[in-house]
């Protein structure tokens, strides 16, 4: 086995994207410009009426592993797909970016293998609203049994994603997969991944952090709904009597990161221009990540965090268009 710096485990989800006239959405019965939630059955049926389809690998943890590779760094991805078309879209693209993927390890019964490679159907409208149709599909049913210790126990630090946390056979996966990490000595990182995420699951989001969590990723709303304090200046004064390391992202107004040494504000690194602020935030946790297996002081990890999430808002999509070590000289 190569090298791994940090192992994150997450969402497997493939992102379709198509250009779509309007009234394809309309047809589907979508909330233009929103994202709806799906079953099997209305995934296949869109993922069918969308021509010239682009797909990559996506899902928060694989965005910021892909950052992370981009910057010159060694990662591993952990995350369920099937056996079908975008199973192997997901493993091949990931790969591509430089990115160790792990497929399950457990054995698919046969009621999982009704369940489809998750994917996020984005139709594009000639106006250049997004359209999101989402189905988790197998993505969801991770459990400790998929889990790769080797990988696990081989990076310097796990990074699991919040959004996987709605299943119980997830959240065991996360605890098996920290203690793992922990036993062979390495840090344990949380992203809160969305602040509706975070009031689903506050009390055992809250559990972990305290007992099993090394280094938290949030963003201003996210802080304040997990510690349910009245404002941002106390809920991070909460998150760090818990955590080595917190790096809380403020949007325009840059991020904070606060350790044992000190409180230290980053601002924020204004992009070329403006489109798109998805992957925003995980972009930003992939150069912190990539500081922080290099040793660097806070101010400087949270300055590659801004730069990588710079880069991203510039543009359509979640993935960086140009190598991110390129611009580090």
């Amino acid at each position: 086995m190569s090298k791994i710096e940090v192992t994150a485990i997450g969402n497997a989800i493939v992102d379709v994207i198509s250009t779509v006239p309007e009234q394809l959405v309309v047809e589907l019965g979508l909330a233009k410009g929103g994202m709806t939630l799906i079953d099997t059955r209305a995934g296949e049926a869109i993922y069918q009426r969308m021509s010239n389809r682009s797909e990559t690998s996506g899902g928060s943890a694989a965005n910021t592993m892909v950052g992370f590779a981009s910057l010159g760094g060694k990662p591993a991805y952990i995350g369920k797909v099937n056996n079908d078309g975008l199973g192997q879209v997901f493993e091949r693209d990931l790969r591509s970016s430089g990115v160790q993927f792990a497929k399950p390890k457990s054995v698919l019964t046969a009621e999982l293998m009704a369940e489809p490679t998750a994917r996020c159907m984005i139709l594009v409208t000639p106006d250049a609203q997004r359209t999101m149709a989402t189905h988790l599909g197998i993505s969801v049913h991770l459990n400790p049994a998929d889990l790769d210790y080797e990988l696990i126990t081989a990076a310097e630090i796990l990074y699991l994603e919040g959004y996987l946390f709605d299943r119980p056979q997830a959240k065991l996966a996360f605890l098996a997969a920290a203690k793992a990490a922990h036993q062979a000595g390495k840090k344990v990182a949380l992203t809160l991944s969305d602040s509706f995420c975070v009031e689903r699951h506050r009390s055992e989001f809250r559990e972990l952090v305290s007992d099993h969590v090394d280094i938290v990723f949030a963003n201003e709303a996210e802080a304040i709904s997990l510690t349910e304090q009245p404002d941002y200046d106390l809920a991070v004064a909460e998150l760090r009597t818990h955590c080595e390391l917190v790096a809380v992202t403020r949007g325009a107004k840059g991020s904070v990161i606060i350790s044992k040494q000190g409180h230290y504000v980053i601002d924020a690194i204004a992009p070329t221009q403006l489109v798109d602020t998805t992957g925003a935030g995980d972009l930003y946790a992939a150069g912190v990540l990539f500081g922080l297996v290099n040793g660097l002081e806070a101010v400087a990890m949270g300055r590659l965090g801004s730069l990588a999430a710079s880069e991203v808002i510039s543009h359509l999509g979640a993935r960086p268009q140009v190598k991110l070590a390129s611009l580090l000289s």
